[in-house]
């Protein structure tokens, strides 16, 4: 029999059993599999189905009542929770009020930025920026950290240094400085998150985070603003759109 030893296209996977219990049974959820409301199979059924100890498969579903996929009712067993994903256009910006959203301001501040924010916003060695810290939160709960950082010989003296919300947002204040937003590039990675964003965004263990690095541009592509947006995982879907021009066009 080939076990796939040899084969580079091949990789074993080393997650302990409950992670990968866990992962198979999420990946039913999302897929539509185990639909909103069903009943999973009892603890004996799922011990015989995975092969695994009952323990195992206590932590696996501890994994999925924790991220919100499952739920359970004493003495009747585990459904699927009706659980709809937080669904995105990365291409917009949330507005405070629009579907239950609102922010808190954590920090202004100026600063040296991180050196990826220094190369976003084209800065010499030693210009500094200003930094807006925000959490966003969605029907009470906290769904995403936001870094906004602006170069200084732009910000300094207008509302971006306030330590307080900006009435019209950074688009207003950077219209009204003469540097209207006019495009932004995207980059989306995942990765593990920091303590600071397990404890911000109340995240469950093993739950890892899109970091969303979102650069904005003014006439003469001018950069203005670099933001750096972390979101947990399981909550989140993220969508685009994209016009498709027919070839010979």
């Amino acid at each position: 029999m080939d076990d796939g030893k040899g084969d580079p296209t091949m990789h074993a996977d080393g997650r302990p059993r409950h992670q990968q219990i866990a992962a198979d049974l999420r990946a039913q959820i999302m897929s539509g599999r185990l639909e909103a409301g069903a009943q999973l199979p009892s603890t004996p059924q799922l011990v015989a189905q995975y092969s695994s100890a009952n323990a195992t498969i206590q932590r696996a579903l501890a994994i999925l009542k924790a991220e919100g996929y499952l739920y359970g009712r004493a003495g009747k067993g585990v459904y699927v929770r009706d659980r709809q994903p937080f669904v995105v256009d990365v291409a917009a910006y949330f507005t405070p009020g629009q579907s239950g959203l609102s922010y808190r301001l954590l920090d202004v501040s100026e600063l040296r930025p991180p050196a990826d924010i220094v190369r976003d916003l084209e800065l010499e060695a030693d210009e500094t920026a200003i930094v807006r810290k925000r959490l966003l939160i969605r029907d009470d709960e906290p769904v995403e950290l936001c870094w906004s950082y602006y170069p200084a010989s732009i910000a300094a003296g207008s509302d971006l240094t306030s330590h307080r919300r900006i009435r019209g947002g950074a688009p207003r204040v950077l219209a009204d400085l003469g540097l209207p937003e006019r495009e932004f590039t995207d980059a989306i990675s995942v990765r593990p998150p920091t303590v600071e964003e397990v404890e911000a965004l109340h995240l469950p263990a093993e739950v890892p985070v899109i970091c969303q690095s979102r650069v904005v541009y003014s006439d003469d592509r001018r950069p203005v603003e670099a933001s750096i947006l972390v979101k947990g995982g399981h909550l989140y879907e993220l969508r685009y759109w994209q016009t498709i021009t027919p070839m010979g066009e």
